[in-house]
């Protein structure tokens, strides 16, 4: 299968891509950071054996003039896309007293705006795929009725609004046989979580999250479509 995934650079993101290249994936890996995802590629191609994995350098949140562009880097890899997984995502943890209008609009672009663009320009390599799956990932802190924590007010909202997109798309794109879900991870040792919430230890490693994610984002489509489902040890 071809599996594109966002924010591939690190964490989560990294850690699917190596899991997928265990299997000899075709994996697409997108960031703005292209040294950094060329080491990741380079270990998915070691791990593999093939040459299973491709990178994508460019920032997702920079996509409103250069669909034709995307397209173009894309179709040197690969002619469909069997499962997009929307894992890139910006926070900013402030009072919400405290938090500026740019940091807003920054963080509900980079976690809604931009997964919902990439989809929209990338439709043409879905539509080719005979089970396409898109996965965003949100947040335990967009899952309602979790416990919310100060100064994520926004990237919570944000997070939110990603999961409600996805139950839209799965009803627009029902008769085309595009499945949307969204999986809402509680907390997972990553670079992200260090940066809001230095000194806390996670009871997840990004490894083994992104097992699940792998699986999930291979055959969630045949039980689920327009769900928003929490992947958490704890009671939402």
């Amino acid at each position: 299968m071809v599996i594109l995934i966002t924010g591939a650079s690190r964490g989560i993101g990294a850690e699917l891509a190596m899991e997928l290249a265990k299997e000899k994936h075709t994996v697409l890996l997108v960031s703005r950071d292209q040294n950094k995802i060329q080491h990741i590629s380079d270990e998915c191609n070691r791990i593999s054996g093939v040459e299973c994995a491709h990178t994508l350098p460019f920032d997702i949140n920079d996509l409103d003039h250069n669909g034709d562009g995307i397209r173009a880097l894309v179709r040197k890899y690969a002619e469909k896309i069997d499962v997009i997984v929307n894992n890139a995502g910006h926070v900013v943890r402030k009072p919400f007293e405290e938090i500026t209008p740019s940091e807003v609009s920054t963080m509900f672009r980079a976690n809604l705006y931009a997964p919902g663009n990439l989809v929209r320009i990338l439709l043409p390599f879905l539509r080719k795929s005979e089970h396409a799956h898109v996965v965003n990932i949100t947040s335990m802190g967009g899952f309602q009725g979790s416990v919310k924590f100060k100064g994520l007010s926004y990237y919570s909202a944000s997070k939110a609004a990603l999961a409600v997109l996805t139950e839209c798309l799965a009803e627009e794109f029902s008769k085309e046989g595009i499945s949307f879900n969204a999986l809402a991870p509680g907390a997972v040792q990553t670079e992200m979580l260090e940066e809001a919430f230095p000194g806390y230890t996670a009871p997840l490693k990004a490894g083994e999250m992104a097992g699940f994610i792998k699986w999930f984002a291979l055959n969630g489509h045949k039980f689920f479509n327009g769900k928003h489902l929490p992947v958490s040890l704890s009671t939402p």
